[in-house]
């Protein structure tokens, strides 16, 4: 089958691309930004990137086939040329969560990992860990985990006899699950194991459910709920109704792995679970971290507060902390020793732009960070400065998410600046509302500049050996981070 790709560039809808060249369909698709890492990844795997949505591109006009399927991404809407003449010709079309859902998931155990924040982190991890004990997992990851290179792939059929010995606790979700979830043409004591980046954000134009609820996930981590994307939910309330539909669609022989310090996952369960349940946090639940050193490189993990083991890894902060919790307790419900778990964490090396480093030039370290959250700011700077104790640490932010871009984070973004000590917002003309104010709440540590090239110039006034560089971003930030790095190689 040959499938176009509404959006390919797109974290998830690239992983879907991926997934589908795997399982041998013709794939192309197009974007508006074909932009690194996601167009390398495709570049890679053979697949045509067309720039813009043109009605063309699906065979209008007679200069191309058209394709066989068209797989659309929930960037587009109704009044774009491909969608509308996508409609006008009735070609067959899907959004990219359902086809994923009927044409990958449903033959697989799938472990689902939901959340305002962590979601990427803690799949890369579960999926990781799953690997190093013989999983051999399939997973779709919303960007590029360092240690596979690709954000997608299908993973490897294993037989249980040939599996490592499962927990006795994870019956449930482990030998006998084997036996009740075969497939059609499925031998019924193979395991194919799926972790997916399970993400609240609508659909597509035509399906404005969550997409979370297409996958049906055995084992679901519900890492913690905040309020964003202000673009589509009016409320905390909606995002809770949403995630409430998660819960609704485990089994009774699957697990909730739910983050123990979260009263909004507290409320959304009161709604009403049919699952057993497993907790998690660093102060509550039934997996328990001790933190060995103060920026999070360091933990012991406690089960019913007995030490398993200790992490020594290469990532910083609180957060992570969490997000690891959750990936351990995640596997051992699937069946995985917690011990190898923990062990696995200590070759982790996270997933591209998470606090990544691109280089030190000059004494002067620059990363780059997909930041969307105040609550993700705060705690990866928080994170930075327990690492690099009183070394400065510059911020170059870009106001870029939907809710971003509307102004819904606009009153606490200043205070989520805490740990920096100084910060350039890229405030564009377009920008929806005034940065001055949160500007202002920074005093001389703040200013706002309308373009990358006067961003760039603006941190080079500023930055001096020693000091730590962060990009925040969730979208391209025109190459900020690298540019700035070749700037102080110049």
């Amino acid at each position: 089958m040959r499938l176009h790709i509404l959006g390919i560039c797109g974290t998830f809808m690239g992983g879907v691309a991926a997934l589908a060249r795997e399982l041998g369909h013709g794939v192309e698709g197009s974007d508006a930004n074909i932009y690194p890492p996601m167009s390398d990844q495709l570049r890679a795997l053979g697949i045509s990137l067309k720039a813009g949505y043109a009605a063309q591109h699906l065979g209008a006009g007679g200069t191309e086939a058209a394709p066989d399927l068209v797989v659309v991404g929930n960037a587009l809407s109704r009044g774009n040329a491909a969608v509308e003449y996508m409609l006008d010709a009735r070609l067959p079309y899907v959004s990219g969560p359902q086809w994923i859902g009927d044409s990958v998931l449903a033959q697989r155990r799938v472990f689902a990992v939901a959340g305002t924040h962590g979601k990427t982190t803690t799949t890369a991890m579960l999926a990781w860990i799953l690997d190093a004990a013989g999983r051999a997992p399939g997973f779709l990851v919303g960007g590029v985990p360092e240690n596979f290179g690709v954000s997608a792939r299908l993973g490897r059929r294993l037989r249980v006899d040939a599996m490592p010995r499962m927990a006795s606790r994870a019956e449930t979700a482990g030998e006998e699950g084997c036996r009740s979830e075969g497939a059609p043409g499925m031998d019924a004591c193979e395991r194919l194991d799926f972790v997916i980046e399970a993400d609240e954000y609508d659909t597509a134009f035509f399906d404005k459910r969550s997409k979370f609820v297409h996958y049906r996930p055995t084992i679901a981590v519900l890492n913690n709920l905040e309020f964003d994307h202000a673009d589509i939910f009016a409320d905390v309330a909606a995002i809770q109704r949403q995630f409430h539909h998660l819960v609704r669609t485990v089994p009774g022989s699957g697990r909730l792995v739910v983050n123990a310090e979260d009263a909004r996952l507290a409320e959304v369960l009161a709604m009403g679970a049919w699952t057993p349940q497993t907790t998690f946090g660093i102060d509550a639940g039934e997996w328990r971290a001790r933190l060995l050193a103060a920026d999070g490189s360091a933990f012991t993990v406690l089960r019913g507060g007995r030490a398993l083991g200790d992490v020594r890894w290469a990532l910083l902060g609180r957060h992570n902390v969490m997000n690891a919790l959750a990936a351990i307790a995640a596997a051992d419900a699937g069946g995985a020793d917690p011990s190898a778990a923990i062990a696995a964490l200590g070759g982790f090396l996270s997933a591209k732009r998470r606090l990544e480093l691109i280089g030190e030039q000059g004494g002067v370290r620059v990363y780059d960070d997909f930041a969307h959250h105040p609550t993700a700011i705060a705690t990866t700077l928080a994170g930075l400065r327990a690492s690099v104790g009183t070394a400065r640490i510059l911020v170059a932010m870009e106001p870029r998410s939907n809710s971003m871009r509307a102004g819904a984070h606009a009153a606490d973004l200043g205070a989520s600046f805490a740990d920096a000590d100084a910060v350039v917002l890229l405030q564009r003309p377009e920008l929806a509302w005034d940065a001055q104010p949160v500007v202002a709440t920074l005093g001389a540590r703040g200013q706002t500049v309308p373009a990358v090239a006067e961003l760039i110039a603006a941190l080079r006034a500023r930055v001096r050996p020693g000091d730590h560089v962060v990009f925040m971003s969730n979208g391209g930030f025109e190459n900020a981070p690298r540019r700035f790095f070749a700037a102080l190689q110049a």
